[in-house]
Parts: structure tokens; sequence; C-alpha cells
């Protein structure tokens, strides 16, 4: 499995950018695509967005897309999310994920086996 750690949540006003960083653990980070996903309180977790091994392709939620990016640096084990234009409904948990196998892009949170800790990102209006 893989141990991953996240960072870079807080407080922001509506508007406002984020970048949150998740650190895995591991020699084959590369091998494993990687999700974010969040949960609001009273709120199923959900998916955010994906991103290939590779990083050669990436995929968002209707709620997020046009306003956050999800990126990898392989060489860093780490994958990335660049939040935009934040709204007062992208508050919640944030959650870096990976599946529970390598070379497979799944979207489903049951799907992905290694989770982080969460951080908590708050938007003010």
């Amino acid at each position: 499995q893989v141990q991953l750690v996240e960072s870079g949540g807080g407080l922001v006003q509506a508007g406002g950018s984020l970048r949150l960083s998740c650190a895995a653990s591991g020699r084959t980070f590369s091998t494993y695509a990687m999700g974010w996903f969040r949960q609001a309180p009273g709120k199923e977790r959900e998916f955010v967005a994906r991103i290939h091994w590779s990083g050669s392709d990436t995929d968002y939620s209707d709620s997020v897309k046009g306003r956050f990016t999800i990126s990898r640096d392989n060489a860093k084990n780490t994958v990335y999310l660049q939040m935009n234009s934040l709204k007062p409904e992208d508050t919640a948990v944030y959650y870096c994920a990976a599946p529970t196998a390598r070379y497979y892009y799944p979207r489903l949170p049951s799907n992905f086996g290694s989770w982080g800790q969460g951080t908590q990102v708050t938007v003010s209006s």
C-alpha cells in the first residue's frame, strides 16, 4: 500500500485560491493513478479529480471543472490540487487517495485503498 500525507488546507475567502499537496511513500508511486476526494459535514465522500499514473490524463467532477487542476510530480512522489475561484460550497475535508492496484484508473471511492488523513479547506463568503 501507499502511505499518503496531505498538506495545504486552510481558511480562504470566496474567490481565493489554495494548493493542496499529497506526498506519497514508496518507489511505485509512478505506477498509481491518484485521486482527490472531499467530504463535507453530513455528506458522503465525493470524487473531485483524478490523474493517470503517467499524468497523461485528468478527470474532474462537474462541480470543480474549470476551477481546479490536478497535477503530479513523479520524481517527488507528490500529487497536487490547485483550487482557484473557491466557493463556500467547496468547504470540506479533502483527501488524496491511491487505488487498490497499480495501473488502475478508477473514479469511485470504493476502488481506492490508500487514503491520507485529510486536510480541512474552509471557504468563507
